[in-house]
């Protein structure tokens, strides 16, 4: 071969890696762009325009730390929260979403780019969607190749069990958590397959992000020592391990304690005690180690086994001390329920009554996945096939995240991500090996192969095969879109309906009723309500509410309950008590809101017959003798409110189509006339 030969084709070989290589930036380029486009259906269909009812808090947390500094942040207490008791918002709350907020917007004010810190808001998930999709593949091309990470990208991107928290306007934790999460198990597995402090350091640096964004951090930092203390087991543990787990556990955890609402947990709390203990395993592995080199077999046998029973013995005795004395606190009720689903139904129905917390049903999984389902055992499988310490990590993320989504489906959004890339690499595995046999290379005989060459149809095989995974994924895709646009684009702050003739009608009372308590109610007045609306008042009224959904106080919620599950006379007693001007009661029976306060006032009913001044307060007096929950004449005595009903149709003009808010003491401002529950 000559060398203009040879320059030919070394130059068509870097050609062909070019295509290849802008072939890749494409696609996933595509990927992020359909990743921020597809959740904006909501912004399109009604406009810019916060979501649920947490994401209401976080709003007008960004909003007061854009305006009033850090400092005053993370000094300030809410006089507006949980009357009279109040609320310092520093020391209570994870402060990654608004820092993260505030951050891009004092870049874009300083690039002169004039927008409004609720648009930052409202665009944060779906922009952080997009850097969620370039993590999944960096990860996945970890795991196994450029064309798993490709497969993974495109699915997370449109993803509902991701969407449906991640929607323009979901102005929530979860917005940013997710790619933290995947950040730091990236660069957690670089650090394994690398062993160097620099890796293992940007895992503590992405551990911390998360830990200032999510609660969920929980999960993240049981699930890497897990992952250590498997390769321990198998016998795959090694310098590169030691090293990674130790900066991270050293650095992750000091770094950890600097969020305030976090503060010494890391090192008291019993959800944080696995990862200090395999930190300790760690550090008596490598002592072991060190030791079976410098002494002879049988004296370290000996010695091992001495201090081994030694420092077993000393955990122990610690371990039931510190807990029995407090200074290792006990498991919350909400990772209790995690382990035990019956936990919170049985013990805290404050839990129990988010739907959020509620056990998954089977076709949620289906819903939320779709084809993701059955391509994620096929995953596992080439997983285990190349078992390597990167796969056995992305199995034991996969077989947890099953459980703990069955048990909660809020967990759901912690089971998409592995879902995609478990599945990414069923797919590109299986699309790798089939696309082969579509067009085979025509070889000379060989004996060696005659048993794998007398396959008939291998080329239409492998073709219609190709074509039934292609045909699943376009389905997938579709899916996706539907689900996105119908089920997880409704903010619940703006309500919409079909008419007979197809037309959509918008119900805009939440934030009518809301404008009338603010332009018709005294500044200082106080408002109670279910908990459920208590951050959207505080926003959007500008008044102060009694309870909110920062549901830290059973004892507070629990007498608002007992004034909404009991008689006129005793519920205006309790009002009393708690100060209280107004009350706001959602009533949907007019419209067919299903999600008004009639619906939620068997929480009610336990929740405010969980404490001792309720205790006069049984469920099972607001049941029929056939076992109905009713409130028409039909009902119990106990749960009947035909007047109540009267009260609100008569009142219709006022009502906001269902929004009633009751004053209940007489005000000479503005001309208010007292009027009774």
């Amino acid at each position: 071969m000559t060398v203009e030969t040879q320059s030919k084709a070394r130059l068509s070989q870097i050609t062909s890696d070019k295509q290849l290589t802008f072939i890749k930036l494409a696609v996933l380029s595509m990927a992020a762009i359909l990743s921020f486009a597809t959740r904006l259906f909501s912004v399109l269909r009604f406009e810019s325009v916060i979501h649920e009812f947490d994401p209401y808090f976080n709003y007008r947390t960004t909003r007061y730390l854009t305006e009033e500094g850090f400092y005053n942040f993370h000094n300030w207490f809410d006089d507006r929260a949980w009357y009279p008791l109040g609320r310092i918002i520093g020391g209570t709350i994870y402060p990654g979403l608004m820092v993260t907020s505030a951050t891009l917007y004092n870049i874009m004010q300083f690039l002169n780019i004039t927008i409004d810190i609720r648009n930052v808001c409202v665009f944060l998930a779906p922009f952080f969607s997009s850097l969620t999709t370039i993590v999944t593949y960096l990860l996945t091309k970890e795991l196994k190749d450029e064309g798993a990470g490709l497969v993974a990208a495109a699915m997370i991107a449109i993803v509902p069990g991701y969407i449906s928290r991640s929607v323009a306007g979901s102005y929530d934790n979860e917005g940013i958590a997710i790619f933290c999460m995947l950040l730091t198990y990236y660069f957690w597995i670089k650090a394994v397959n690398t062993g160097t402090i620099l890796w293992a350091t940007l895992t503590a640096l992405a551990y911390f992000y998360m830990v200032s964004s999510w609660g969920g951090y929980v999960f993240l930092i049981n699930l890497i020592p897990l992952h250590v203390l498997a390769l321990m087991l198998l016998g795959r543990f090694s310098a590169r391990v030691y090293v990674a787990y130790s900066t991270l556990y050293c650095v992750g955890t000091v770094l950890s304690m600097q969020i305030s609402f976090v503060g010494f947990q890391p090192v008291q709390s019993s959800e944080h005690m696995l990862a200090l203990g395999v930190f300790g395993l760690c550090q008596l592995y490598a002592f072991a180690d060190y030791l079976r080199y410098h002494l002879s077999p049988a004296n370290f046998e000996l010695l091992f086994k001495a201090l081994l029973t030694t420092l077993l013995a000393t955990l122990g005795t610690a371990v039931v001390v510190l807990t029995v004395t407090g200074k290792i606190s006990p498991w919350t009720g909400r990772f209790y329920s995690l382990l035990d689903p019956s936990y919170a139904k049985n013990n805290i129905p404050i839990i129990a009554s988010v739907s959020e917390h509620q056990p998954t049903s089977w076709s949620s999984f289906y819903f939320d996945l779709q084809v993701l389902v059955f391509l994620f055992p096929a995953g596992l499988y080439f997983c285990f096939a190349k078992l390597t310490d990167a796969n056995i990590f992305i199995i034991l993320y996969g077989v947890l995240s099953i459980y703990f989504a069955g048990v909660m489906v809020r967990l759901m959004l912690v089971l998409a991500p592995v879902m995609c890339i478990v599945s990414g690499v069923a797919a590109s595995s299986l699309l790798s090996l089939h696309v082969k046999d579509i067009e085979p290379k025509v070889e000379k005989p060989d004996k060696k192969k005659k048993h794998e060459n007398n396959l008939v149809f291998r080329s239409e095989v492998g073709a219609i095969f190709v074509c039934v995974l292609g045909c699943l994924l376009v389905s997938y895709v579709f899916h996706c879109t539907w689900v996105t646009s119908e089920a997880y684009s409704s903010p619940s702050i703006v309500l919409s309906a079909r008419a007979h003739d197809g037309a959509r009608i918008i119900f805009d009372d939440f934030r009518e009723a809301y404008t009338w308590l603010k332009m018709n109610t005294p500044e200082d007045s106080k408002v109670m309500s279910w908990w459920d609306y208590g951050y959207q008042i505080t926003a959007m009224a500008n008044r102060t509410v009694i309870v909110d959904n920062n549901t830290w106080n059973n004892t507070h919620i629990s007498r608002v309950g007992q004034a909404m599950a009991s008689s006129e006379e005793h519920a205006y007693e309790i009002m009393r008590e708690l100060d209280v001007d107004y009350v706001l009661v959602i009533f949907g029976g007019l419209v067919g809101y299903s999600s008004d306060d009639i619906n939620k006032f068997l929480w009610m009913v336990r929740i405010g017959g969980s404490t001792d001044r309720g205790a006069h307060i049984k469920e099972a007096d607001y049941y029929t003798g056939s076992g109905e929950f009713r409130v028409d004449a039909h009902g119990s005595p106990a749960a009947q409110l035909p007047h109540v009903q009267d009260e609100l149709l008569q009142v219709r003009p006022r009502l906001h189509r269902g929004r009633s808010t009751t004053r209940l003491r007489p005000r000479t401002r503005r001309g208010n006339r007292k009027q009774r529950l």
